[in-house]
């Protein structure tokens, strides 16, 4: 026993921290989102290549006549956005002529790379029927050597999705980027990743081990789970895991509905402002001047 409880030790990653979701604010007047983490501040590095993920928690939209509810047209330079539906749905147009609707269990991946014109609003049918609402925006940093490619998209569904049951009946994971088991996400990405939709039941426990050396978050939308034998989330709350280590071990007191997020950390200097996250000052004053002479594109 002891020496298994040694090597327990050894190879399961810490949590180095936990959080819970603070309050609401309205991005455009669509999403009421919670900001879990942004890309500013000292533990900036240790969630690397993730730089912000807002959280519009569950909520109920009324219908209407058709208007749209979201956020109008704005820019982004040197990072993606990852947008997960897990109910109602979202249509996007960018100024690379791309878009659509997605829907529950949808994903949208969008490469804003060297500069992007986007807008964001609940789809026309959403809007006319309403419903439950819920969403996670991810994203995700850009190398050095990426952060300048052509803008593009990735609209990814439910279906293209694979769904991997867990040992022993325990739940589910939806493979959106990455490897588990024998099931590949569909996301092209830039730099290594395993972006995890993950549904575990009650009573039941997971191995969900990530590389030695990787960024690896846990965010709980619902239920109740022990991480690692050493911290409970709760709904709406976080965990950023060493680096260091591999194992990640999540047992559910409920139903739990979490994201696992782990990456290969890009160690290069974050350097945001608003919409843009550059390597330097300099790249930032650029993407600025870029944006405001037309080079970002235009939407039809």
């Amino acid at each position: 026993m002891t020496t298994n409880n040694r090597i327990f030790a050894m190879t399961t990653k810490t949590v180095l921290s936990t959080h819970s979701a603070p309050g609401r604010h309205w991005v455009g007047d669509g999403f009421p989102v919670h900001g879990m983490f942004g890309y500013s501040g000292a533990d900036v590095p240790s969630r690397s290549p993730f730089l912000m993920l807002d959280y519009a928690a569950p909520t109920e939209f009324p219908p209407n006549s058709g208007y749209r509810r979201g956020v109008g047209q704005h820019p982004h330079r040197g990072f993606e956005t990852v947008t997960i539906v897990y109910e109602g749905e979202v249509e996007h147009r960018d100024s690379t002529g791309a878009g659509g609707v997605i829907g529950r269990g949808d994903v949208q991946w969008m490469t804003a790379g060297a500069g992007i014109i986007h807008e964001e609003f609940h789809s026309e049918r959403y809007s006319r029927e309403g419903g439950p609402f819920e969403m996670v925006q991810l994203w995700v940093n850009l190398p050095k050597k990426d952060k300048m490619t052509p803008a593009h998209y990735q609209g990814i569904t439910d279906a293209q999705i694979p769904s991997i049951a867990l040992p022993g009946d325990a739940g589910r994971v939806r493979v959106i980027a990455g490897r588990y088991g024998e099931g590949k996400g569909p996301a092209e990405t830039y730099s290594p990743m395993n972006v995890w939709d993950v549904r575990l039941k009650a009573g039941q426990s997971a191995d969900l081990a990530q590389p030695e050396g990787w960024s690896t978050l846990i965010v709980v939308l619902d239920g109740t789970v022990l991480v690692n034998g050493e911290k409970v989330l709760r709904k709406a709350e976080m965990a950023t895991l060493s680096h260091e280590g591999s194992g990640v071990s999540i047992e559910a007191n409920a139903d739990a509905k979490l994201l696992l997020l782990a990456g290969e950390p890009i160690d290069e200097p974050v350097v945001g402002y608003g919409p843009f996250v550059m390597n330097s000052q300099a790249e930032i004053a650029e993407a600025i001047r870029d944006f405001n002479s037309g080079k970002f594109g235009r939407m039809a």
